[in-house]
């Protein structure tokens, strides 16, 4: 890649980190796309200020030839349509190669959903599991808030201790692009709170009196570099919970409880627009896609119970 494309793509990234509160992997993505495209434009011998739209759609066509699935095109246009806006407000260029192109969209699949028998399993088995009481304490309240919630991974393992002082009743949540937005708790996720919070407290007291080391801002403390358990290790919890629980790990993901906390809210008859303030949605046809899986849901119920439905 050479050093001026290099210089574009830097200065996006840092952009959409410091402007949107862009994630780590948001940022991976948008990279890995747009050296692809840099390293077709170096092909052929030309920059990102020359690129004209039947350039950017020679990379498209190439990209089909390669074989490369919709929705990787479809994400890959995206990287590129964000960068030429961006060098459009910059000054860069003062025409936006990209702004009329239709990319080939994205097949839109029903996300997979966890039956509410197989997450009460879950949360079941996260009571007994862990090294030491402490850790099944901890597992505990992860496993409790993250479906009494709906809340993102990211902003379950960063939630600053302070938004679980006072027995709340709903927790402060930092979401996507810095929005805060209230989230009610269940039952049995407060007292779950409660519990952990006591004995992380206890923990980091005994800490202090030993070491003297500081307290932490965070919920659920770790000793690594980010402060706070990471996406990653919550990851590979949930899927040894889901091995003791007796539910496919393949079937676990933190993306899959948050799904299965709005699909369950609307079947018990929650409306759209709450489910789509509670997960924090910007726009409501994200929500909508789970009166599809419902409806997926009452469809295969009919099919498998009603009488009509028998061959026989």
């Amino acid at each position: 890649m050479n050093a001026d494309h290099a210089r574009w793509i830097s200065t996006f990234l840092d952009a959409q980190a410091a402007e949107l509160d862009a994630s780590e992997n948001t940022l991976l993505a948008y990279g890995r796309d747009l050296k692809g495209f840099a390293e077709f434009a170096d092909d052929r011998g030309m920059g990102f200020a020359d690129i004209a739209r039947a350039d950017i759609e020679a990379f498209m066509v190439d990209c089909d030839t390669m074989g490369l699935a919709q929705s990787t095109r479809a994400r890959r246009l995206s990287a590129i349509k964000q960068l030429y806006r961006f060098a459009y407000e910059e000054g860069w260029r003062k025409d936006n190669p990209a702004i009329k192109i239709r990319g080939p969209g994205r097949s839109k699949s029903l996300p997979k959903i966890l039956s509410e028998d197989q997450v009460d399993a879950l949360l079941t088995t996260a009571r007994d599991y862990g090294r030491s009481p402490m850790d099944k304490q901890r597992n505990t309240c992860l496993m409790e808030l993250i479906y009494a919630t709906g809340m993102r991974v990211s902003e379950l393992v960063s939630l600053p201790v302070a938004a679980a002082r006072g027995e709340p009743h709903m927790l402060l949540v930092r979401g996507k692009g810095g929005k805060e937005r209230m989230v009610p708790l269940s039952a049995p996720s407060r007292d779950a709170l409660a519990v952990w919070l006591a004995t992380r407290d206890q923990a980091e007291e005994e800490a202090r009196a030993k070491t003297g080391a500081k307290p932490s801002p965070f919920l659920f403390p770790s000793g690594g570099k980010s402060g706070h358990l990471t996406r990653h290790r919550f990851y590979g919890l949930i899927k040894e919970i889901a091995v003791a629980a007796g539910v496919a790990p393949s079937a676990v993901t933190p993306h899959r409880l948050r799904h299965a906390f709005a699909t369950h809210l609307l079947a018990h008859g929650a409306d759209l627009r709450s489910i789509q303030t509670l997960l924090g949605h910007a726009d409501i046809s994200t929500t909508e896609i789970y009166t599809h899986v419902l409806e997926e849901r009452l469809k295969d119920l009919v099919l498998t119970h009603h009488p009509l439905s028998d061959p026989d």
